[in-house]
């Protein structure tokens, strides 16, 4: 079993010093033609890092020529196929700058845009690149109204702003668990306000009411009253956009412990004027 082992490690090791000097020749070729047909042979067969490494060298030597767009293209994926969308991101721009009017041009801005979706970070970190990709996206939807990427372009714009909700829910969520029932509750009032047509929209009110009636409860007595009475509102502006919701009875809960808790107020009020 060792021998086998021994035997399988010395094969590949040898078939990697093979393939290195094979490559290591090709670098060092001045016939460029040759070296050009390598490096689109590497890029056919995915060895994108061996075919970037030829396409780079001979950038200067076919640059003005008809065959420096298809080099310039191929160079820019094999960034994007290795994996490194912002230098991907920034060739695709390039190739837009020198090549406006090329048959690919649809093609590399939708890459182009693509690329700040594919950098996209966890939801724990600053989407920065998940709103440009949105931007660049409705870019190319606008600049290609006709293109068979559309649809795509489309749905990477829903998945990003789906994505964009999450992140601002559970921000929201996250006040809300920690007591910090003011700050959540303008939190879920800003969540609905920026995504109006969420399917979640009558949640996200719902929490809003739930912050706000739990901030009452917690306020000084000179500021319950007035502070119930947005529960209260909130409640109305509830029922008005969402009147068929099944979330209305909880949310009328709250409601009716605030006007409990205003009736309360008013007759410690009054019972405190009479003793005077």
């Amino acid at each position: 079993m060792r021998l086998s082992n021994f035997l399988l490690s010395v094969l590949i090791g040898g078939c990697l010093l093979t393939s290195c000097n094979e490559f290591s020749k090709v670098q060092k070729s001045t016939d460029y033609e040759y070296k050009l047909a390598k490096a689109e042979a590497y890029f056919t067969k995915k060895k994108y890092r061996n075919a970037q490494q030829l396409f780079e060298e001979l950038f200067p030597v076919f640059k003005g020529t008809q065959k420096f767009e298809d080099l310039y293209y191929k160079y820019a994926y094999c960034f994007y196929n290795q994996g490194l969308f912002r230098d991907a991101e920034n060739l695709f721009k390039g190739y837009l700058e020198v090549f406006p009017t090329s048959s690919k041009a649809e093609e590399v801005d939708y890459m182009r845009a693509f690329c700040f979706y594919k950098q996209s970070p966890k939801l724990e970190l600053e989407q920065v690149s998940t709103v440009k990709a949105m931007g660049m996206m409705q870019t190319f939807i606008n600049t290609h109204p006709g293109s068979d990427r559309i649809k795509d372009a489309t749905d990477i714009i829903d998945k990003c702003r789906a994505k964009l909700e999450l992140k601002e829910f559970r921000g929201a969520q996250l006040y809300y668990n920690l007591g910090e029932f003011r700050a959540a509750a303008i939190a879920f009032g800003s969540l609905l306000n920026n995504y109006p047509e969420s399917v979640s929209g009558d949640h996200y009110k719902l929490m809003a009411i739930k912050s706000y009636y739990r901030f009452a409860k917690m306020s000084v007595p000179e500021k319950q009253e007035e502070r119930f009475e947005k529960v209260i509102s909130e409640y109305q502006d509830f029922a008005d956009r969402f009147p068929e919701s099944l979330l209305l009875i909880e949310a009328n809960e709250y409601v009716e412990l605030s006007n409990n808790q205003i009736k309360a107020i008013q007759n410690e009020q009054n019972s405190s004027s009479i003793k005077r």
